[in-house]
């Protein structure tokens, strides 16, 4: 029973019905478990009771007042007013869109009530809208503390998802530990239950020395490494060895308008090692942004592809896809090879036709997006699969995707995202691990300068030679703070004040445009159509932007 209480779903809990269930799936929200895991960031201070001449605009706060007059207009759409007071002063309560019953009930005439929500000044009067609890004296020790503050989606409010978590927190059942008692003991750990009553109920979520705290750590650390370890074991299973010489890829990098840095060699030779090993190659080139990977995964087809096997190369957006269907052709202009570009846009017609010669082999290189995880891509004779920017995927996808060429089919994923040593054992501890460090001889120095937004007026003549110069610029607006909206609205505000200056040269994008919409823009920059983009921190990684 103690398995099933944790691994049931949302919905068995009481006040969690059909709305309710849907916006936490909009959370990650499904099990039981995923509300023991969801741990609060920080905490709503409503601990201590303001007399009503010491409030402060703006801030949480809570009160004690004592009930005067229930005011219930009959003009549709005006809201409910009751007026309450203390010894100090006077408040009015708002509510839109309640229920005359509800209030009566929650607001008696002449009794004593406990409200805890934000603090709003109008016309002349303090007021609370909507507050966020209200309850009896008798009751205060509920509100009167400071109460654990989760990240939350709309439709779901502080008081609602408290209600659920402390629902499962109170009922959680006595777990047997997994880890040995004598194990515990002697790393200073504690128990699973008492961890994760703590993380919810005191300040040890956001103290990262607290014994709570290191023991969940541990916990995923361990499972995460066990689950690789285990996964490790599956994919790396015996294969044909790929048969090839290196004069093909010879002949392409002599080509080049460039010189292999010496880690593009060494991450080259690993990769060709285990092309020709009779194990299956599940390999991560790490590498910052223009280090050149792509370059390497394009010699790898190669040499895959005059082995007699097809390749599949997936990027996560179609424009980042297209740049590399693009450089395919470009580098493989000589050896005769079909290529082709399939993405979720692709006509019927074409698509019928690709899905036809792939399954028959006419077919070497296929690039595309995550339409070619879908069931009906079917291969002839799949050797290599190339994933860019691989962390949109997890372990399971990696291990699924591996499957997909059946035994002889190697696996190489690629990242631009910096990822410390211990860090990327954690996350990638299924797969042997290539790095390139060094930048290409060509690539220019990044000078980076800080001012502050006071100084923004100097900017202007900088962007103006800049672009004068037919030179790009992307200005990034990052998270302020835990609110998307506001991450949109420093964003939109940006745009604004930079189209003013720079009219029909600038671009927004942020991640509350559609898909399509997002991809119309990048085009455009790419198209060089506008010359500014100004972006949240959704930007895309590893698209080529050579003017920017």
């Amino acid at each position: 029973m103690k398995k099933e209480f944790i691994f049931s779903d949302v919905n068995k809990l009481k006040g969690v019905g059909a709305q309710l269930t849907k916006y936490l799936k909009k959370k990650r929200i499904d099990k039981i478990k995923d509300i023991i895991l969801n741990l609060p960031y920080s905490e709503t201070d409503r601990s201590k009771i303001i007399r009503l001449d010491q409030l402060e605009v703006g801030k949480i706060q809570s009160i004690k007042v004592l009930v005067k007059k229930l005011n219930f207009p009959r003009i549709r759409n005006l809201p409910n007013k009751i007026n309450c007071q203390d010894e100090s002063g006077k408040i009015e309560i708002v509510y839109f869109n309640s229920r005359e019953g509800y209030l009566r009930k929650l607001f008696p005439i002449n009794k004593w009530v406990i409200i805890s929500g934000k603090v709003n000044y109008f016309n002349k009067k303090y007021q609370m809208t909507n507050p966020d609890y209200v309850t009896s004296l008798e009751n205060q020790e509920y509100v009167i503390k400071n109460i654990p503050k989760y990240s939350l989606t709309k439709g779901i409010n502080e008081k609602k998802y408290r209600s659920i978590s402390e629902q499962v927190i109170n009922n959680l059942p006595n777990i047997d530990d997994w880890l040995d008692q004598d194990f515990i003991k002697k790393n200073n750990f504690i128990d699973w239950n008492s961890c994760i009553k703590n993380l919810h109920k005191s300040k040890e979520s956001k103290d990262n020395q607290s014994k709570s705290f290191r023991r969940l750590v541990f916990d995923e650390l361990c499972a995460n490494f066990i689950s690789l370890s285990k996964n490790r074991q599956r994919i790396k299973i015996k294969k044909k060895s790929k048969k090839f010489n290196n004069k093909f890829s010879e002949l392409i990098i002599k080509d080049l308008p460039f010189e292999l840095t010496s880690d593009q060699k060494k991450v080259l030779s690993e990769i060709n090692s285990d092309l020709l090993s009779n194990k299956r190659m599940f390999r991560i080139i790490q590498g910052d942004v223009g280090s050149g990977k792509t370059i390497v995964s394009l010699l790898t087809i190669l040499n895959v592809i005059k082995s007699g096997y097809q390749c599949a190369f997936m990027s996560p957006t179609a424009i980042l896809a297209n740049q590399h269907y693009e450089l395919a052709r470009n580098t493989f202009k000589k050896n005769n090879l079909k290529i082709e570009f399939l993405t979720g846009k692709t006509e019927y017609k074409k698509k019928k036709e690709i899905l036809n010669n792939l399954a028959n082999g006419k077919i070497d290189l296929l690039i595309g997006t995550h339409t070619l995880f879908q069931k009906k891509i079917i291969f002839k004779k799949l050797g290599l699969v190339i994933i860019d920017e691989q962390h949109k995927f997890g372990v399971k996808q990696r291990s699924d995707l591996a499957k997909k060429g059946g035994d002889n089919c190697d696996v190489l994923v690629m990242s631009a995202t910096p990822i410390p040593r211990t860090m990327m054992m954690s996350l990638y501890g299924d797969m042997d691990i290539s790095k390139i460090t060094q930048k290409p001889a060509n690539r220019k120095s990044i000078i980076t300068l800080s001012k502050p937004e006071k100084k923004i007026n100097e900017l202007w003549p900088y962007i103006e030679k800049q672009l004068e110069n037919d030179n790009q610029i992307f200005w990034v607006c990052p998270l302020i703070n835990e609110s998307a909206f506001l991450e949109y609205s420093s964003a939109e505000n940006k745009f604004k004040l930079i189209s003013d200056r720079f009219k029909n040269k600038v671009g927004l994008i942020h991640g509350a445009l559609e898909k399509e919409k997002k991809q119309e823009i990048l085009k455009k920059f790419l198209e060089k159509k506008i010359s500014i983009l100004v972006s949240t921190t959704v930007i895309e990684v590893g698209i080529d932007f050579p003017n920017a």
